[in-house]
């Protein structure tokens, strides 16, 4: 399949357009966006809104689940997670870190040692984590 001249300098446009800063910025955030203001009244007013944005998803409890157990290194994380892809854990390890929930402690040693444990906040959401396993254990997941 041939592509005439025009086609040609139609795809070549496009790809610069696309690679220029002006239309860059067009895929940007929109900070001042519907969404983005009704997801901030959400997250102020509704509690379940705010948990589900620290800890909602797939993979969040779980991690948080594994933590509940003491500190643990990535390793043992992965092992005791073996479906979860390493880009996922790491990516939910480190939202988690930036929600104040797990904690990062990195040892300058060689090899490099990282161990990922719970914080204070992270802690408290024990409870949540145990009513959710009584939940399952109850409607017969488990």
């Amino acid at each position: 399949m041939f592509l005439n001249y025009e086609c040609k300098a139609i795809f070549a446009l496009t790809f610069i357009q696309v690679l220029t800063p002006k239309y860059v910025d067009m895929t940007a955030i929109k900070e001042l966006s519907t969404r983005n203001f009704n997801k901030g009244v959400a997250l102020t007013s509704c509690p379940v809104t705010f948990v589900m944005e620290k800890i909602g998803g797939y993979w969040k409890p779980i991690i948080i689940y594994h933590l509940m157990s003491g500190p643990k290194r990535y390793s043992e994380l992965k092992r005791a997670i073996p479906q979860i892809t390493e880009k996922m854990l790491i990516q939910h390890l480190k939202q988690l870190q930036a929600d104040d929930i797990v904690h990062r402690d990195a040892q300058a040693v060689v090899p490099p040692v990282v161990t990922y444990s719970l914080t204070k906040p992270g802690e408290d959401l024990f409870t949540v984590l145990d009513s959710m396993v009584d939940w399952a254990v109850k409607n017969g997941s488990v």
